[in-house]
């Protein structure tokens, strides 16, 4: 029996871009669920070829936010959990799991889920399954303008998961893994609460846009690295195909920057599998615990931002806890927020 506990010190990442199929025109949950199964079918032969190509050794693979369906184009929020949001022991997680199983790899994605505990809504969850085939991370975006958060249930999701469960960190075989979603990439503190709790290496499955110069998220992307002396892969869509938008909106780009801030592997546009890169967890590791100027992580002095957190107060919690919301909530609350901070002339 292969053991998927031991120390894995040197291994190849994959972000893996490929096209995202959008289900908002299918007309019922069973005709998006025939979709799904479609992209699992595709990812299956992808993954296989990309790993015959790489090696062996390509032990973790990233897929793109929201891979299986695509984002909600103004559907109300029950309809869009009934037709397109998973469940979290559904056969979505089974069928990726003999994926990880049948190629001995940690698998991480993106997708919209249900959650009994907070039924009528769903989240945005980043997941990560090990091996084995089981759900070993699940991270539900703290950050969104246009779909319910943790936050927006903030006191009822942590008696459900606890503080670690906002910010999981799995520690693995090929290293301690975290999840951020999408734009969260932008929000340095959701990447350092992961940081606090041991993250080496940040899973970003993203769908944005991509071109020559450096935009505010590729910035991020090596800011990120940097300042959590961590790895960063990070795998964008290969286009958003069957919407309303252009298919090559959210294209390219995908890549893996390593803790010094280094890309060691990007690609261009189209479907691609050419961003993968060694990950050196002992060369990581051994720059963690060096004393000196650029051992950013150890020199961090948290108590002296801890009372201008504490005492501000911006975009509300709990805003989601009593009633059913329709979508228009979300720019509500925001435009709400904007105001009272330019009475406060925060802004």
């Amino acid at each position: 029996m292969v053991n998927h506990t031991a120390p894995i010190e040197s291994f190849r990442a994959l972000a893996l871009q490929v096209t995202c199929h959008a289900v908002n025109q299918a007309s019922d949950r069973q005709e998006t669920r025939s979709l799904i199964e479609k992209a699992i079918t595709r990812l299956a032969q992808q993954i296989a070829a990309s790993i015959a190509f790489i090696g062996s050794d390509c032990r973790l693979i990233v897929l793109p936010e929201y891979f299986l369906t695509g984002f909600p184009m103004g559907e109300p929020l029950a309809v869009w959990a009934n037709k397109a949001c998973i469940e979290m022991n559904g056969a979505e997680y089974t069928a990726l799991g003999k994926i990880a199983q049948k190629h001995k790899i940690f698998l991480a994605g993106n997708a919209y889920e249900l959650d009994p505990n907070f039924p009528g809504l769903y989240f945005q969850t980043c997941f990560v399954i090990d091996p084995a085939g089981e759900v070993i991370l699940r991270y539900r975006r703290l950050n969104s303008l246009f779909a319910p958060t943790p936050g927006d249930v903030w006191d009822k999701y942590l008696d459900c998961y606890g503080l670690e469960g906002v910010f999981p960190v799995a520690k693995t075989a090929i290293g301690n893994l975290a999840a951020l979603a999408s734009e969260e990439i932008l929000y340095p503190e959701v990447a350092r609460c992961l940081a606090m709790r041991g993250a080496e290496i940040f899973l970003h499955s993203t769908s944005e846009v991509y071109n020559n110069s450096l935009t505010p998220k590729d910035a991020a992307k090596i800011s990120r690295a940097v300042e959590n002396m961590a790895y960063v892969v990070s795998s964008n869509t290969a286009g958003l195909a069957n919407s309303s938008i252009p298919i090559a909106s959210v294209d390219g780009g995908s890549k893996i920057v390593d803790y010094r801030g280094i890309i060691l592997a990007q690609t261009g546009a189209g479907e691609s599998m050419a961003a993968f890169a060694e990950i050196d967890l002992t060369a990581l590791r051994r720059d963690r615990r060096r004393p000196g100027l650029n051992n950013i992580l150890s020199r961090q002095r948290f108590e002296l931002y801890a009372q201008s957190y504490s005492q501000a107060q911006f975009y509300p919690a709990n805003t989601m806890l009593e009633g059913e919301v329709q979508r228009q909530h979300f720019i509500q609350t925001q435009q709400k927020t904007i105001e009272r901070l330019s009475e406060l002339g925060v802004i």
